[in-house]
C-alpha cells in the first residue's frame, strides 16, 4: 500500500514541477501523459523542482555538523523562494509560443495561493439537504471510507516508526471523528490519517505525537501571521518534497525486499499496487487481501483457520511466558494473540514456540520479529523456537515459512 501511495504521489506531483496541469480524468491517464509532461515542461519551474530534488538527495551526504542542523526541506523551500524571485514567478507569465497537447495546460499559478484573510476561508455549513437521502449517503460513505483509510494509514505508518510502537486505533478514530466534526462546522474538508506528513515527521526525527501538534500549530501560525511568506513559495518546491517522499515510499529497495520474500509475496505486492492504481486505495487493499486469502487457500489452509488461530499462552513461571502456536498463523487470525501479547508485562522472558506450526505467513513473521526487538528494548527477553522445522518461501529472513 505504501509503495502504491508513493507512486501516486510521484505521478500527481510531476506535472506541478513541470508547471503544467493535466485534464486526464484518472491516474492511468495521467501516467500515460508523463512523456508529454517531461517534453513540454516550463524551464523555470522545472529547474526549481530539480534543484529541490537534488538538494534532498544530496543533503544526507553532507557531513558537516552545521549542515546536519538544518532540515533539508527548509533549504529546498528557501532555494525555491530565491529562484522564484529571480525568475519572476510572482509576475504575470508571458504567453507560450507553442501549443500543448489537448490533455495538458499551463498551470494558472506557479506560487502558493492563499485567501486574503483567514476569515475568508471559513464558510458556514449549509444544512438545507439535511433531510435528503443524498446527504446521508455522502455522510455514511465519507465516514466509512475515511475511517477505514485512517486505520490502514495508521497501521502503515506504524511500520515506519523506528521505535516500533503501535498506534491506539480507537483513539485515532475518535480524534479523526472529532476533528472532522469541527472541520465541517468551519466549512473544511474531511480529514484522514496522512502518510505523507507522518513519514516526513519520522524522517525529520519526530518521536512523539507532539510533532503532529507542532506541525499543525506552525501551519496555523504562518497562515495567520505570515501569509505573504507562504505566498512566495513555488509550488514546484513543495512538489519536489512530495516527489522525494513518494520515492522513499516506492524506492527500488521496497520492490527488492518483496522479491526476497518470495515469488508469491512479490505477486501479492504487484497485485495490490496495480489494483490501487487502477481503482483507489480502499478497493486496492480489498483486492490485495482477497488475493492473499486465495493464496492461503491454495496452500491448503482450511477455511475455518483463516479467522481462527490455534495457540496457547502459558505462564511457565512468574518471569517466563511461552506462546505455543499450532496450525497456520496468518495475517487474518493473529489479532487475538496480538492483543494478549500487548498485555504482558515488561522485563520478562517470552518464548514463541513454532515447532508445531504448519504455516507462518510474512505478516506474522514480521510481527513476531518486531515484537522480539521491541520487547528486548523494554528490558525483556524474547526467543523464537521451532523455525528449523519450517522451510522459508523466500530469501528474506522474514519470508513466509511452511512445513513440507
Amino acid at each position: 500500500m505504501l509503495a502504491a501511495i508513493g507512486l501516486i504521489i510521484i505521478v500527481k506531483q510531476l506535472p506541478v514541477i513541470a508547471g503544467l496541469q493535466t485534464h486526464g480524468g484518472d491516474l492511468l491517464a495521467n501516467i500515460g501523459l508523463l512523456p508529454q509532461i517531461l517534453t513540454f515542461f516550463v524551464p523555470t519551474t522545472g529547474l526549481i523542482g530539480l534543484a529541490g530534488i537534488v538538494t534532498l538527495l544530496a543533503w544526507p551526504y553532507l557531513r558537516h555538523r552545521w549542515f546536519r542542523r538544518i532540515p533539508a526541506p527548509i533549504v529546498v523551500i528557501g532555494v525555491g523562494v530565491l529562484l522564484g524571485k529571480l525568475f519572476g514567478l510572482d509576475q504575470p507569465q508571458p504567453e507560450r509560443a507553442f501549443v500543448l497537447p489537448p490533455d495538458l495546460a499551463f498551470a494558472a499559478d506557479f506560487l502558493v495561493a492563499l485567501p486574503a484573510s483567514l476569515a475568508d476561508s471559513l464558510q458556514q455549513p449549509d444544512f438545507g439537504k439535511l433531510a435528503s437521502w443524498a446527504f446521508w449517503e455522502s455522510v455514511i460513505a465519507i465516514c466509512l471510507i475515511g475511517s477505514l483509510e485512517t486505520l490502514l494509514s495508521a497501521a502503515a505508518v506504524d511500520k515506519l516508526d523506528p521505535a516500533r510502537r503501535y498506534s491506539d486505533l480507537n483513539r485515532e478514530l475518535a480524534a479523526i471523528g472529532a476533528g472532522n466534526v469541527v472541520s465541517g462546522m468551519l466549512g473544511g474538508l474531511p480529514m484522514i490519517t496522512e502518510i505523507v506528513r507522518s513519514s516526513a515527521n519520522i524522517d525529520a526525527g519526530a518521536r512523539s505525537r507532539w510533532a503532529n501538534f507542532f506541525h499543525g500549530g506552525f501551519l496555523l501560525l504562518f497562515v495567520v501571521l505570515f501569509p505573504s511568506w507562504i505566498g512566495a513559495i513555488p509550488l514546484a518546491s513543495l512538489a519536489a518534497l512530495l516527489v522525494y517522499t513518494g520515492y522513499r515510499l516506492a524506492s527500488p529497495k521496497v520492490f527488492a525486499k518483496s522479491m526476497d520474500l518470495g515469488k508469491e509475496q512479490l505477486a501479492l505486492f504487484l497485485i495490490t499496487i496495480i489494483a490501487i492504481l487502477v481503482g483507489n486505495l480502499l478497493s486496492g487493499v480489498v483486492i490485495g487481501i482477497g488475493a492473499k486469502v486465495l493464496l492461503h487457500l491454495g496452500r491448503g489452509v482450511p477455511l475455518a483457520h483463516l479467522l481462527s488461530l490455534s495457540y496457547h499462552l502459558r505462564a511457565d513461571s512468574n518471569e517466563q511466558w511461552t506462546v505455543k502456536v499450532d496450525g497456520s498463523a496468518l495475517f487474518s487470525n493473529f489479532l487475538a494473540l496480538k492483543s494478549e501479547l500487548a498485555a504482558l508485562g515488561d522485563g520478562k522472558t517470552v518464548i514463541f514456540d513454532l515447532s508445531d506450526a504448519d504455516l507462518i505467513d510474512h505478516t506474522v513473521m514480521e510481527f513476531i520479529d518486531g515484537y522480539r526487538m521491541d520487547y528486548a528494548a523494554r528490558g525483556g527477553r524474547c526467543e523464537i523456537r521451532g523455525l528449523e522445522n519450517l522451510q522459508a518461501l523466500g530469501d528474506h529472513a522474514l519470508a513466509a515459512r511452511k512445513r513440507f
